[in-house]
């Protein structure tokens, strides 16, 4: 059956519902199901927020001619057997469904393999759940052309620039935030709009998603002539963020861990006696008594508002470092299991983390566990002046990654965790909000789509300190981008380990450092070695902290160029703004890789080790021990300047540049240096 219902195509066939609908403008949202009624969660998509012209829906009373549904530049054409494919406006197949069966014995792709586009294999005891598989043809097939090119989906710690031919988790863990938007070099932007647990295989010859438990497919797909066309109508569709707030754009400190009140004001006030900018200073982990015991341990941090109230005369923002874990000793513990707060397990002991006690995550996704813990964070931080947090192990982060072991308000983790991270930012930007705060940042270790729009700035997570772990940062950041999270950070240096004694060390802490200036948040951090003493005996104290990891614990020649780019970050102050405005406004990424800008230069489709600072400035970040000279690529349609020297390059053309260490390659396009060291 075929037939139009409101603005909807909609094929009905045995247990099967398909819907397809417009949803923003040139953008159709297409959903199944097998269960009694379509599922009405729309997860990470918002109503349209512009109103279109209704859909141009034609049903052919032929049952061997197609319908149709036409929403502006795409269009959906499904077979009487119910085969979906989607083109643009000018006639190019964007994607097409992959079914070998013999449905249809006219099909071209006729087949007895039985294999279907739209499976729905239930799951043995799962009442109404399935295990979802969509495919869909792979780029080789029915296409002309230079091959298909894939991005975004998140962040994963791989160096890859193109993702086609990738195998893809779609479930999140420390370091892996899985935001499942992909942007094709076909023009075409499609979001799988399904928090399960599953995965996507991006291969030539089928591209396919999974959920392992879910009762409903749902994905958005939009076609644009360009990527920021496509990105924007993902931002439009899903949200953007708040305006980055004046202490966003400059310095951030920060490290593992400052285990006093004493120590971090210290490092604070030498910041400002050597001059350097500094916009704000972290409160890391076990600063509280217990995990889920969300306040200062007076033991260690006896006057929490005075300390507050010097860095604010010294014109530093303070952020506190915010777990969503509970320990089973925490004065809280007892109330929350009472209430159903607290995550639970299908199997086992309720015990799902076991880092410096036996703990349990909060629920986010039950709302009345995130009014409770905003309700502790502004009785024992907001009260105190602190308005910005640091949401770690947002995954979150399990001991054992059972994903089929644990149970939400909403669901089990299957079903809908990676719906989590998004919940967890909610809470915050949501109490804030109520506070009469719209300029909202909190920093959070993990995304889904949508949390950009609850004030999410995703870092890398713990990340090792190495040049591989350092490329593929660069790689998680442009995807990240595209995927809708236009803010985004690592921790320089990388987390684990970096002595800062170390000559070898100090190159790669320089050249990341250096990178990080041209990140669209600027923040230090890491685990430095050797441990320090450890500090007390209650409380945090035996999480003992790293070496000191202050710009000047790397030794002098580090730290002038430290302080160089620095400099510069806060040259570029009022540029990253308007980049910040862009972002607030359009969804635009700061980070952007050089088809964003460029996209009719084929070769800036291929390069991944550079990128653009937003339309203007083109980065080279150094990625390996002991160049002292780059070659880099300067995009077609352009002129470039070097950042610093002032030599002019024409557009097109592949240039070796030195790269000593005090110089990361840095090209102006179509205007003069604005910095000179």
């Amino acid at each position: 059956m075929l037939f139009k219902q409101d603005n909807k195509l909609v094929y009905a066939y045995d247990a099967e519902k398909l819907w397809i609908e417009p949803w923003g403008p040139n953008a159709l949202r297409i959903r199944a199901t097998k269960v009694r009624s379509m599922p009405s969660e729309d997860w990470a998509l918002q109503p349209p927020t512009t109103t279109t012209e209704p859909a141009q829906i034609d049903i052919s009373p032929d049952s061997s001619v197609p319908s149709s549904i036409t929403n502006g530049k795409i269009k959906a054409v499904l077979s009487n057997r119910g085969k979906l494919t989607i083109s643009n406006s000018k006639g190019d197949l964007l994607l097409e469904e992959y079914t070998r069966n013999r449905r249809d014995p006219l099909d071209p792709k006729c087949s007895a393999i039985e294999v279907e586009a739209r499976e729905f294999k239930p799951r043995p005891g799962g009442g109404a759940d399935y295990h979802l598989t969509m495919r869909f043809e792979g780029s080789s097939v029915n296409h002309s052309g230079p091959a298909e090119k894939l991005f975004g989906m998140g962040q994963y710690q791989q160096p890859f620039f193109d993702l086609k031919g990738a195998d893809l988790e779609l479930a999140h863990r420390n370091s892996q935030a899985s935001v499942p938007f992909l942007l094709s070099s076909r023009g075409y932007g499609l979001l799988w709009n399904n928090p399960a647990v599953g995965r996507a295989v991006l291969g030539k010859n089928i591209m396919s998603f999974e959920a392992y438990a879910t009762d409903v497919l749902d994905y958005w797909v939009v076609a644009g002539d360009t990527p920021a066309q496509i990105v924007e109508a993902y931002a439009e569709a899903t949200g953007k963020v708040p305006m980055m707030p004046e202490f966003g754009l400059g310095f951030w400190q920060c490290k593992l861990r400052y285990q006093s009140q004493e120590e971090l004001l210290e490092v604070a006030r030498e910041y400002k006696r050597r001059a350097l900018p500094l916009d704000l200073i972290v409160v890391d982990f076990f600063h509280w008594p217990l995990q889920g015991e969300w306040k200062f341990d007076p033991a260690y941090w006896p006057d929490p508002d005075a300390m507050v109230k010097e860095l604010r005369d010294m014109k530093v923002e303070l952020m506190v470092s915010i777990w969503p874990t509970v320990d089973k000793r925490s004065e809280n513990y007892e109330e929350m299991v009472e209430r159903g707060l607290l995550v639970r397990v299908d199997r086992g002991l309720r015990i799902v983390m076991d880092f410096q006690g036996e703990t349990v995550h909060f629920d986010a996704t039950n709302p009345e566990a995130q009014k409770y813990i905003w309700d502790k964070a502004k009785q024992n931080y907001y009260s105190k002046g602190i308005k910005t947090f640091w949401l770690d192990e947002a995954e979150p982060e399990y001991s054992v990654y059972d994903f089929d072991n644990y149970r939400y308000h909403r669901g089990s983790n299957l079903r809908i965790g990676n719906i989590y991270p998004v919940e967890y930012s909610r809470a915050f930007y949501e109490g804030l909000k109520s506070e009469g705060h719209k300029d909202i940042v909190n920093l959070v270790r993990c995304a889904w789509a949508g949390s950009q729009r609850y004030g999410a700035l995703v870092w890398s997570g713990d990340v090792a300190s190495s040049w591989s772990s350092f490329r593929n940062q660069l790689a998680a950041g442009l995807h990240m981008g595209i995927s809708g999270l236009p803010w985004w950070t690592t921790d320089i240096g990388g987390f684990h380990g970096g002595n800062p004694d170390d000559e070898a060390f100090r190159e790669l802490f320089v050249r990341w450092f250096q990178w990080g200036a041209f990140c669209p948040v600027f923040r230090l951090h890491g685990d430095r070695e050797p441990r320090q003493p450890q500090q007390g005996t209650t409380g945090g104290a035996t999480c003992r902290s790293g070496a000191p990891n202050e710009v000047w614990s790397y030794g002098p020649r580090v730290y002038d160029i430290c302080k160089k780019y620095m400099g510069l970050r806060e040259e570029l102050r009022s540029y990253t703004r308007g980049l910040m405005e862009d972002a607030h406004q359009k969804g635009s990424p700061v980070m952007r890789p050089l088809f964003y800008e460029f996209p009719e230069d084929p070769r800036c489709w291929k390069t991944g080790e550079q990128y653009m600072f937003g339309a203007k400035y083109l980065c080279c970040p150094v990625l390996r021990p002991g160049l002292a000279r780059l070659r880099v690529y300067l995009p077609g349609g352009a002129k470039w300047t070097a950042l610093e020297g002032a030599a002019e390059f024409e557009g097109g053309q592949t240039v070796e540049v030195d790269c000593p260490l005090d110089y990361m390659p840095v090209f102006v396009r179509d205007c003069r240096p604005v910095f000179s060291p």
